[in-house]
């Protein structure tokens, strides 16, 4: 497998190797800085499998990028991965031919999950929990806070939604406990209540249904 790596900052680049080795222990990463390094590499790289691309790069305007480079490959999985993830942004990208978009914020995880999903050729959207609200922007549109819950996920009780988005993050049991200020015992009643209102038989069967769904945490609504 050949996955190329689209980002200015080279940390982020090596700091993605390791994870990206648990897709494949023997892929082939390849690093592009720029706009231009990136189309150089995908055209001299026939092999390529997956790229994840970093929309704030030199010479990226915009989504720009991301349509040369899926003109050259629109076979391959383009993955947005990036530091700001308005869902404007994440919907734009999707629309343009991204087949995810992954914010850096996100544990290693739940990056994994989302790029597994995306190579059995599914598109990842992230939690609403990892939406930004910029300060021009507002609060959500009212699209958003009205959507319907589709099902099974309708039957998820708040409380459910919250550990189920932790479990999709990559969390573990305790975890989640410490991040929503509970008992871990309490996680595992509610998970086997999660298991079983979503047809799910254990953890990583239900990490795939929400992802597979397009399922987001729906935000409160005041």
């Amino acid at each position: 497998m050949q996955i190329l790596v689209a980002d200015d900052h080279k940390l982020v680049r090596d700091g993605l190797r390791p994870f990206l080795h648990e897709l494949d222990a023997q892929a082939d990463i390849l690093d592009a800085a720029t706009l231009g390094e990136a189309i150089a590499m995908v055209e001299k790289s026939p092999n390529l499998s997956l790229v994840l691309l970093d929309l704030m790069m030199p010479g990226m305007e915009g989504l720009n990028g991301l349509q040369q480079i899926k003109a050259k490959i629109p076979n391959v999985p383009v993955v947005i991965v990036s530091g700001y993830s308005t869902r404007d942004h994440v919907f734009a990208a999707v629309q343009a031919g991204a087949a995810g978009f992954i914010p850096k914020t996100v544990s290693g995880a739940a990056m994994v999950n989302a790029l597994r999903l995306v190579l059995s050729g599914e598109t990842y959207l992230p939690s609403s929990s990892f939406f930004e609200d910029p300060a021009n922007q507002g609060s959500l549109p009212p699209a958003a806070k009205s959507a319907v819950v589709p099902p099974p996920f309708d039957k998820l009780s708040r409380r459910e939604g919250e550990i189920l988005a932790q479990l999709v993050e990559g969390r573990t049991n305790k975890e989640i406990a410490i991040a929503l200020s509970l008992q871990e015992i309490t996680i595992k009643v509610h998970l086997r209540n999660v298991y079983r209102k979503i047809g799910a038989a254990n953890r990583a069967q239900a990490v795939r249904i929400a992802l597979q769904s397009g399922w987001i945490m729906p935000p409160v609504i005041n």
